[in-house]
């Protein structure tokens, strides 16, 4: 028997590349026709009786055509499709429900001016007095928590052995995981002991709380990512071990530092517990973060919400708030990326 012969007789019988189009498409007529002839109206059953549709049919036209242990691997990968799927619909229905409502107000005078003595339910005003405390809370935070989470890590990577160091990572996975009202009410009480009026920096400290352990953790796995031969490649030549980290590991991790401490800035930018607790919001542009009480975007979403009645001025003005809260993350996450192809190592041919 010649070579060919030999690896015709090895195949098997396989579906055509757009057979997944097709039972997908048959499965959502299927979950249609079904949800119709039941009268579900909900969207989401539907969807799930697609899917658990498009698992099946996978699974029987695969076992009847190419056998069952290719079906098998066929229901893995359509499992993953059905969970992508799931995943992914809830993020694109918030992104369009936030674009297609915080259009409305959203231009120009909404972001460069205050609510100042705008009213609740009259139209007009803006958010330029939260866009100022946001940044000026979140900068605060990052200028105490990044040095703070950068060089605990170090320790911990560097230099970190016996008790110390295991009872530091204990600690660092508990506040990774503490409520953001819990990191407000430690404030607040510090605040009550000296008889403290609300401002914006103790929204700041609340905030640095809950990104050092976000830093310390991203930071320490970027650390743990170098190479232990550049380290002992260093120290041969007589390098002491500061200078070594210094000059080193650290240059080459701080693109995933940096993206690290990005993420973090992105994940403590829409806390609303602390801010309400500590900082209280304000209608006009207060720039001084460490006197009277200040305004963020979280907070100023929360408040507009809440006296909008689910309709009005101050309803648009949430959903524009929110839209420009989200184009903020976005930013964050963007350069973050930039800057870890920026700064990734260089590899040679």
């Amino acid at each position: 028997m010649s070579t060919a012969a030999t690896v015709s007789t090895l195949k098997g019988a396989r579906l055509p590349k757009w057979s997944p189009y097709a039972i997908a498409a048959a499965s959502v007529g299927l979950g249609l026709g079904i949800s119709f002839a039941a009268g579900l109206h909900s969207s989401i059953q539907w969807a799930l009786i697609a899917g658990l549709l498009f698992v099946l049919g996978t699974y029987g036209i695969a076992a009847r055509v190419e056998g069952r242990r290719q079906a098998k691997d066929r229901v893995a990968t359509s499992l993953v499709w059905v969970a992508f799927l799931l995943a992914v619909v809830p993020l694109v229905s918030l992104v369009w429900s936030t674009v297609s409502r915080g259009v409305k107000v959203l231009d120009f005078y909404f972001l460069t001016h205050s609510m100042g003595l705008v009213s609740d339910d009259e139209p007009g005003g803006g958010i330029y007095h939260a866009i100022l405390g946001s940044l000026e809370q979140v900068g605060l935070a990052t200028l105490i928590a990044a040095p703070i989470g950068v060089l605990t890590a170090i320790y911990l990577v560097e230099y970190g052995r016996g008790k110390l160091a295991k009872s530091v990572t204990f600690f660092v996975d508990v506040m990774t995981g503490i409520p953001s009202i819990v990191a407000g009410l430690f404030i607040l009480s510090i605040m009550l002991m000296f008889d403290m009026e609300p401002f914006g920096f103790a929204g700041s400290l609340a905030l640095a709380i809950l990104m050092m352990p976000v830093v310390v953790r991203s930071t320490e796995e970027m650390l743990k990512l170098v190479p232990n031969e550049l380290r002992e490649a260093s120290l041969a030549l007589g390098i002491p071990k500061w200078r070594t980290i210094l000059k080193v590991v650290i240059p080459t991790s701080i693109g995933g530092i940096t993206t690290g401490i990005m993420l973090a800035v992105a994940r403590i930018a829409g806390e609303t517990a602390p801010v309400l607790l500590l900082v209280w919001g304000n209608s006009i542009i207060n720039a001084n973060p460490f006197e009277g009480a200040q305004q963020s975007l979280p907070l100023y979403i929360y408040q507009q919400y809440a006296n909008s009645a689910g309709a009005g001025a101050a309803y648009d003005r949430a959903w524009a708030a929110s839209l420009t809260l989200i184009a903020f993350v976005m930013i964050l996450n963007l350069v973050a990326r930039g800057i870890a192809r920026w700064k990734a190592p260089k590899t040679g041919r």
